[in-house]
Parts: structure tokens; sequence; C-alpha cells
């Protein structure tokens, strides 16, 4: 402690032992009715990598594996989890009290809170300034009965803007793992992505590139649609791992846009379920 201190932490930038134990936390407590054992992030430095798609089959994949699992979609104004279930806005409710919100269950029983089971339409524009939807992102955490979840996915919007910054701060995070697509560049966005998760302390499990090629249905030869792969050099600059090549797979398009996400049985995703797993 210095010995000018005025015991005022704000206003000094001296890091002394009091300042680190009076330091405050951010985290938004969950609800005394709810429990949720692990929070898995899926971020991208990019839109349009295939995010959600990644952890809707992440939390299909956990699913089947017995686990309690819940998706909380944080992408407020680009919502898409909903769409790749078949759930409506019709099927949200609240508790018997009115205090809480009550998760959207799936056809096999994934909790899922999203800001299009709110909306009157579903092609209703979400027009919110940033710290309403980082408050939004609180609310569905705070204020939603999550019931006994082993994992939690929680579906981030591109960037590393105010939504990103929230989880991170709000949420107990204990892992992300950040989905990117085969374009060289890619390698910058990855680095902005891995750099932000850095800073504030989130542990990385590793990468999953969408879109990384397509089979071709007369041979079989992996054809590089987007140019050659980059993600084992940039998996190894950054000192993580490659958990996951997803191929351009006309069936997933096809499951997505017909609500029936979890009919998909492919094991693409088998190392990033045991990285989270291990989490």
């Amino acid at each position: 402690m210095s010995e000018n201190c005025n015991h005022d932490c704000s206003s000094c930038g001296e890091s002394c032992s009091s300042r680190t134990q009076e330091q405050t936390s951010f985290l938004e407590p969950l609800h005394p009715a709810s429990s949720v054992k692990k929070v898995i992030g899926i971020v991208s430095g990019k839109g349009g990598v295939g995010k959600s798609l990644v952890t809707s089959m992440l939390a299909v994949a956990m699913n089947r594996k017995q686990k309690r699992t819940a998706i909380l979609d944080a992408d407020i104004t680009g919502p898409s989890i909903p769409k790749a279930f078949g759930l409506d806005s019709e099927m949200i409710g609240t508790t018997s009290d009115g205090a809480l919100m009550m998760p959207v269950r799936t056809m096999n029983g994934i909790q899922v809170m999203s800001a299009n089971l709110l909306l009157d339409n579903t092609t209703d524009p979400v027009i919110w300034r940033g710290p309403v939807i980082a408050g939004a992102v609180k609310q569905f955490w705070s204020e939603t009965l999550w019931k006994d979840i082993d994992y939690m996915f929680v579906d981030m919007p591109p960037g590393t803007g105010d939504v990103p910054l929230t989880v991170f701060q709000s949420l107990p995070v204990d892992g992300i793992i950040i989905v990117t697509s085969p374009q060289e560049l890619v390698s910058m966005i990855v680095a902005k992505a891995v750099n932000m998760a850095k800073k504030m302390d989130i542990p990385i499990l590793g990468l999953v590139e969408n879109m990384s090629y397509l089979s071709c249905p007369d041979c079989g030869k992996k054809i590089a649609v987007f140019g050659e792969s980059h993600i084992d050099q940039i998996a190894k600059e950054q000192g993580i791992p490659v958990l996951a090549k997803l191929p351009i797979e006309p069936k997933i398009a096809e499951l997505v846009d017909g609500g029936k996400i979890e009919y998909l049985k492919e094991d693409w995703l088998a190392d990033a379920v045991k990285a989270v797993e291990e989490s």
C-alpha cells in the first residue's frame, strides 16, 4: 500500500494487495432457482462463418450424451437458433408467479432462450443500442429459469464489441470455441478473437473451421471451394488446437431450414465435444 493511500481505489493507479482484495466481480448472479454447471461461449471474429450452426450441433451432441443442455442465444440482433430447432414465439412462457421466463424446450429437451422467441414476428428487427442489447443478455442469464443445466452454450454475435464483452464479464464462462472459415483473411480475424479472450482471461478450447471443403459425390475427393485452408497454421501460431473441419454439406442446410437440426447425426464435432467435457 502506498504511503499516500487515501483508500479510494477508484482514483488510484497503484497495484497493491488492498486493491486486489477489493476488486469487484462483474459476474451477474444466476437466479437461486436456476442451476448451470458449465458455460461455453461460441465466438467468431466475423459474421457468416456458421457460429450458430456449431452452437446448435454442439448442444445436440451433448444432449445425446444424456447431459442436460441449454442454449443462450446472445446474438440479439441476428438470432438464428430458434429457426434451426423449429421453435417460435408462441412457445415462450413464464413461471407461475411471473418472476422468471421459461426457456423453450426443443424436440429432444434442449432448453433455449432467444430474442426471436420474444417477438410477435420472427422477421421484426431488433433496433436497440449496445447497452440495451447487453442488458438483454444479462436478463436471459439471470431472469430465466435454467433447470439443472450441465452445459450451456452461448451463441455470441461476431466481433469484439459490447455483447461479447458483456458475456465474458457477466457470465462464468468456462471456455470458448472460435469458429472460422477457410479464407486467408481469417488469420487476422481469429487473432482478434484470441487476443480478446486472453485479455479477458477466458480459456480457449480450440478452433472449428466451417465450410472447410466439399466432398465430391462421385469420387469422394475433398474440394477446397473457398481456397486452401489456413486453419492448421493459424492454430500453430496461436498455440490452440483444431477441433473440427466441417464440410459444405447440403443436408445440413436442409435440416436447419426445416427446423430439424436435431436429426443430424454426423460426428464431425467429436473432438470439440471432448474438449467441452474436459473444460
